[in-house]
């Protein structure tokens, strides 16, 4: 019960807000971000960020089910936020667990922010 609330998995990489800002500008990896819409709405997102809600991350990043987005393959590497860095913890083991090989958690919105980052509204 409440297993949200447990930190996420040592599996799970952290990486620092200017790496993640300067990887992406360089399409070095995907940006996802796993807030529910009426967040995005509110905030923005990552300019170029993937929207995929936490609670869809099992059946739209599953391989083979036809879901991924564009461009996203097991071993492109993966960094993902969220609000504050819970569900994106979350997600990032999902995603280990279905074959993703390179997996960072970036935090929250605010640490794309804080490296640099661009945002988009939508």
């Amino acid at each position: 019960m409440f297993s949200f609330l447990r930190p996420a998995s040592p599996k799970v990489k952290r990486i620092a807000p200017a790496e993640a800002v300067a990887r992406a500008e360089r399409g070095e990896l995907t940006i996802l971000d796993v807030r529910e819409l009426s967040e995005l709405k509110t905030s923005g997102k990552a300019r170029g960020a993937v929207h995929v809600p936490l609670a869809t991350v099992p059946i739209r990043m599953k391989p083979g089910m036809g879901e991924v987005p564009e461009g996203v393959t097991l071993d492109r590497p993966i960094c993902l936020y969220c609000a504050a860095g819970g569900r994106s913890g979350r997600a990032a083991e999902v995603l280990l667990g279905l074959g993703y090989t390179e997996v960072y958690n970036l935090g929250g919105f605010g640490d794309w922010l804080a490296g640099g980052g661009k945002t988009e509204k939508i």
